[in-house]
């Protein structure tokens, strides 16, 4: 079985961290992974994305023309990717920085306000471990137990003091009420 996943965003929103954390998650469950980053030249605010393709033989290839899996963090990266989705797919939507718009019937779409939830946790940072939270809960490949554990190999020497507060944030991603969202 193979599966692919794409984050996307603007710089400074931690869209190539969350792919590193999937991917290394991934690792953990001795599944098969390529890692792929894209960005543009800008610093902060340029449009960033990364794919992550797993598999349980060897991965065939990345840049695929269709997606199982996409975070959109904003209102760019839904208007670009939304076609990318394969039917079926998941597109998962960061309703504070995107339209709440379905212009597709062959896919779900999962709405949630989760820059919003990541202020309201006190960091608007958080968003990224918050859109993989609830990514694991909608595709059910991995636990959170691994996600946390990919998160503490992946977060450098002088950033982990912020692993409670990711943690914290991922298992409420993961407790987010998918009903609600009606997808």
């Amino acid at each position: 079985m193979e599966k692919n996943f794409i984050i996307a965003g603007f710089g400074g929103q931690g869209v190539l961290l969350a792919g590193e954390v999937l991917a290394n998650a991934f690792m953990i469950d001795n599944k098969n992974v390529t890692w792929y980053p894209s960005y543009g030249a800008e610093m902060r605010g340029g449009t960033v994305n990364c794919e992550v393709v797993m598999s349980d033989d060897e991965v065939s290839s990345v840049n695929k023309k269709e997606t199982d899996f996409i975070i959109v963090l904003n209102q760019a990266s839904f208007d670009k990717f939304e076609p990318k989705v394969k039917k079926g797919g998941y597109l998962i939507v960061n309703t504070t920085l995107a339209e709440e718009k379905k212009n597709r019937s062959d896919i779900h779409y999962i709405f949630a306000p989760i820059s919003k939830m990541a202020v309201e946790l006190g960091n608007v940072k958080m968003a990224n471990m918050l859109a993989l939270g609830i990514l694991l809960k909608a595709s059910g490949f991995l636990s959170v137990d691994i996600l946390e554990k990919a998160l503490d190999t992946v977060l450098p020497p002088h950033r982990k003091n912020l692993l409670p507060l990711n943690k914290n944030a991922m298992e409420i991603g993961y407790k987010y009420d998918l009903l609600t969202v009606n997808c």
